[in-house]
């Protein structure tokens, strides 16, 4: 078994993060997966939610919104519709964007913040 594996996190507009990793746990649309060197082959639905990534010098959180996991030879391509990493969240932002979609009414806007408040707190 590898000690590491090779992680690509990318939305459709850019590379989010790319590295190795000795974990990654996402959501799926089966439940959450964590997916460690050696794993079987995969391929998944993403649900909304954080994304960790675990490297042996630090934790690596991100907001990801839908898409889909794949993991094959070590590699981990995990392709998200829109992906924010949790530092580059504004966590105040974030919250005003839930209260703005819980008075009118946006479930998916409201879905969107609390993901983003989510990674924030993972973080």
């Amino acid at each position: 078994m590898a000690a590491e594996l090779h992680v690509e996190l990318v939305a459709a507009d850019r590379q989010v993060w790319s590295g190795e990793a000795n974990l990654v746990v996402a959501r799926t649309t089966s439940g959450d997966i964590g997916v460690m060197p050696g794993h079987q082959p995969l391929l998944g639905v993403l649900e909304s939610g954080p994304v960790t990534i675990r490297t042996s010098e630090a934790t690596v959180v991100a907001a990801v919104h839908g898409g889909f996991i794949s993991f094959a030879d070590n590699k981990l391509s995990l392709l998200a519709e829109i992906a924010e990493l949790a530092d580059e969240i504004d966590a105040q932002r974030a919250e005003r964007a839930l209260e703005r979609a819980k008075a009118e009414d946006d479930a998916a806007a409201g879905r969107r913040a609390e993901v983003r408040l989510r990674a924030v707190a993972v973080r």
